[in-house]
């Protein structure tokens, strides 16, 4: 008779998951052992939990089905908590599997011992805690069907250690069924929105979630060609099409003052899959609202709803003769001189391949990257939604994953890129097909810009040694070499664009080190 695991993970393949991203303890070994007698499941060794949970989000976000977790009791979730924030802001199916101590030795508060119900549900909108071992193939599926959504889009699991060496029969509970059940739509919020967009009033069109990509996005552009209205998305969309001939979306600017520009003269805000715009952070002075004084907001769907039948809805109400203008296909030339990100952004977008996956956490040195790639061939951007650093280099290995024979571009800041290094040893070992450009500036430049907007003035030397990334010096060619990534290093345009023209067109992963200045 098989045993709790192996249940549980014919639970999870029966329910549609085929990777997990691991990082396993001891409470987690008959798991590692039913990877062997369960086929179908496909364990990638992740050697620090965040990032095992980055990857789960870019699986998910490309694949648009779950991947599991395998994390150690509470400290091993912890150490995953960052990018599962992450994950649950994007809306990101994720099914985390935690393994907990053997009920009867909770009692004796061992040292490992913690309230891991508690941290998950910081970040889950479901968890469960499995007694029996019978029940864990129904409990795999409930999670995979919660992490569906809605309400949540992270499912925990607590798995104790003795739940799954324990023998399994069949379970009595019915099959549970699993795959997208996004909420029904408001036909009076869409009619609501269909009147206010036929008005004479300037509207916007802000998109989030599933209005970013696919049937949404077209219909999304249908709508704004038909009525006029601006189409944005959310300053960090889960995951936005863009590139020649697909419509042309701008982002919401994530500096306060650029956003309320871009939004001046509103008088409608429709939102679709998105939330109403607000600032980061709070400043000195200012509101944090972004919206301007008398413009009505509406929403047509909310991000738990289902936003591209919503959008669909809504363009035959409003539909006429004019017909989208797609983004039409521009390339910059290829750049000489100095390496900066300006430069390096034009060697981007000249060279980006078709269908590309392009992964941002370039943070300031990305700003020039949406204008320099909007006329590349067709790609998929992934950004941080929810704002945890260290995403960009987990993400882009459940990206590749996920979508193999499509290149993954991983543009990386050297800061954020120290928070999950480790995520370069997985993809050397899974022999992904990936190119890290690292920008490395030697500086936290965003946070100088944060010190100057919060009017927190002081520029003395202490103030300034902590948010400086030298002293030394970090050596990112031979950290990745050291983890079996090759890599060399750019300091001019020209050795850039040579370097990522090569990594490009070669199989399986590679950085290079963008040596650029801070951001002033």
């Amino acid at each position: 008779m098989p045993n709790g695991a192996q249940t549980l993970v014919e639970g999870l393949v029966d329910a549609g998951v085929d990777v997990c991203f691991a990082n396993p303890g001891t409470s987690e070994m008959h798991f590692v052992a039913a990877l062997d007698d369960v086929p179908g499941l496909r364990g990638v060794l992740c050697l620090f939990e965040g990032v095992a949970t980055g990857a789960a989000d870019g699986y998910g976000r490309m694949a648009g089905k779950p991947a599991s977790t395998l994390l150690h009791l509470g400290p091993g979730l912890a150490n995953g908590l960052a990018n599962l924030h992450n994950a649950r802001r994007a809306g990101t199916p994720v099914v985390n599997v935690v393994g907990d101590h053997a009920l009867h030795h909770k009692r004796l508060d061992a040292p490992l011992e913690s309230d891991i119900g508690s941290l998950a549900r910081t970040v889950s909108g479901w968890t469960r805690r499995t007694y029996r071992a019978t029940d864990l193939a129904s409990d795999a599926a409930e999670a995979v069907a919660a992490a569906y959504g809605p309400p949540g889009s992270v499912a925990t699991l607590l798995v104790p250690a003795d739940v799954s060496w324990s023998e399994a029969g069949k379970s009595g509970r019915p099959p549970v069924r699993t795959g997208p059940r996004p909420g029904a739509v408001s036909a009076a919020a869409v009619e609501e929105a269909a009147g206010a967009l036929r008005s004479t009033e300037p509207a916007a069109l802000l998109l989030g979630g599933a209005a970013t990509h696919g049937r949404g996005l077209r219909a999304a552009a249908r709508i704004a060609a038909a009525t006029g209205a601006r189409l944005l998305c959310e300053t960090f969309p889960a995951r936005l099409e863009r590139g020649a001939g697909l419509p042309a979306v701008g982002r919401l600017a994530y500096r306060e003052a650029d956003a309320i520009a871009q939004l001046a003269g509103t008088r409608v805000l429709l939102l679709a899959g998105a939330a109403e715009p607000v600032t980061f952070f709070a400043y000195p002075g200012q509101s944090g609202r972004i919206v301007p004084d008398g413009c009505r907001v509406l929403s047509a769907a909310t991000g738990t709803e289902d936003v591209t039948a919503a959008l669909e809805t809504l363009a035959e109400l409003v539909k006429s003769d004019v017909t989208p203008v797609p983004q039409a296909p521009l390339r910059p030339e290829r750049p000489t001189g100095a390496l900066t990100g300006e430069s390096a952004a034009a060697a981007i977008g000249a060279l980006l391949p078709e269908h590309a996956v392009v992964v941002d956490e370039a943070n300031t040195s990305g700003i020039w990257l949406p204008a320099a790639t909007a006329g590349a061939p067709p790609h998929d951007w992934l950004t941080l939604t929810g704002g945890a650093i260290g995403q960009g280099l987990p993400m882009a290995v459940g990206a590749a994953l996920a979508a193999p024979g499509r290149p993954v571009l991983a543009l990386e800041s050297d800061g954020s890129a120290m928070y999950t290094l480790q995520a370069l040893w997985t993809m050397a070992r899974e022999q992904l097909d990936v190119t890290v450009v690292l920008f490395d500036n030697r500086a936290y430049s965003v946070l100088n810009l944060e010190l100057r907007s919060v009017g927190a003035t002081a520029s003395g030397p202490r103030a300034t040694d902590l948010l400086d990334l030298s002293r030394p010096d970090l050596d990112f060619v031979s950290l990745a070499r050291g983890m079996g990534v090759p890599a060399e290093r750019a300091v001019t345009a020209e050795q850039f664009t040579v370097l990522l023209d090569r990594a490009l067109e070669e199989p399986g992963p590679c950085l290079i080190d963008c040596v650029v200045p801070p951001l002033a």
